[in-house]
């Protein structure tokens, strides 16, 4: 990866969690030494509204200040957002990875979107309701994140995230443990094609 800026775009809605992904991501690329932006899209925001979140990774300082327009990687907190967004907007049908929170299979993903790209799915809705107790999809998406681009280490996301998760939730050892195992579920379960 040396020189080359990797870029994910998250799309979500208000209160699930793209924006901490985002940022959890950014932390625990960091972590590894390398250098990173993780930031979301402001706008009207509010809980159920689209929102956008962002990452940039690189093994150099990174310069750009802008928007992501041509992502590496595009993930789907929720399908719903199909037909409500453009998820696949700048995404390289020959070299990109669409990874979308779903019980639906990749095929069938792949023909609501007409798109003939890459795609993997999960279904991190319920892994996050088994796991943590909460529709909240983000950490288990981490999880198939780096299991579809290998960008980290499955073992260098847990102990990072984990840290991380003990400062916010050191009184709370449950939601800590639900969010590792949903990450390790995820990583595990992500389908591809």
């Amino acid at each position: 990866m040396a020189g080359k800026i990797f870029e994910i775009r998250w799309h979500g809605r208000g209160g699930q969690g793209a924006k901490t992904a985002a940022l959890l991501f950014g932390d625990a690329a960091l972590s590894t030494g390398k250098y990173i932006q993780a930031f979301p899209e402001y706008g009207p925001e509010r809980m159920g509204a689209p929102v956008q979140a962002f990452n940039r990774i690189s093994s150099e300082p990174i310069r750009m200040h802008s928007g992501v327009e041509n992502p590496d990687v595009v993930l789907v907190l929720d399908m719903t957002l199909i037909g409500q967004v453009d998820i696949t907007k700048g995404l390289d049908p020959d070299k990109g990875v669409l990874i979308v929170n779903t019980p639906l299979s990749t095929e069938e993903i792949k023909r609501q979107l007409n798109y003939n790209g890459k795609v993997c799915t999960v279904n991190a809705s319920a892994i996050a309701q088994e796991t943590i107790g909460k529709n909240i999809p983000n950490t288990p998406l981490l999880g198939a994140l780096v299991r579809v681009t290998g960008i980290l280490k499955f073992d260098e996301l847990i102990e990072d995230t984990k840290k991380k998760l003990e400062k916010k939730f050191r009184n709370k050892p449950e939601v800590i443990e639900g969010n590792l195992k949903a990450i390790e579920r995820a990583y595990n379960e992500v389908k591809t094609e």
